[in-house]
């Protein structure tokens, strides 16, 4: 597979892979793996909450509060 990239974008790649010591193809290959495994988490996630939904299970809105609420105090 090959990727081309914008020069701008290619020369802050090279720039970081620089500084983290390894080659501009690696860092571009971690990059894209987190990205695949972030979407592939995100669709699980959406996918799991429709069918919550689809079963009526949901989530009371003074419950989202109070988590929201513990998690961001203030």
């Amino acid at each position: 597979m090959e990727l081309n990239l914008p020069p701008a974008l290619e020369e802050r790649l090279s720039r970081l892979a620089a500084e983290r010591g390894c080659a501009a193809e690696v860092l571009a290959r971690e990059a894209v793996e987190l990205f695949v495994d972030s979407d592939e988490w995100f669709r699980r996630e959406v996918e799991t909450g429709f069918a919550s939904a689809e079963r009526g299970e949901f989530v009371e809105h003074e419950d989202v509060r109070k988590l929201i609420d513990s998690r961001y105090p203030g």
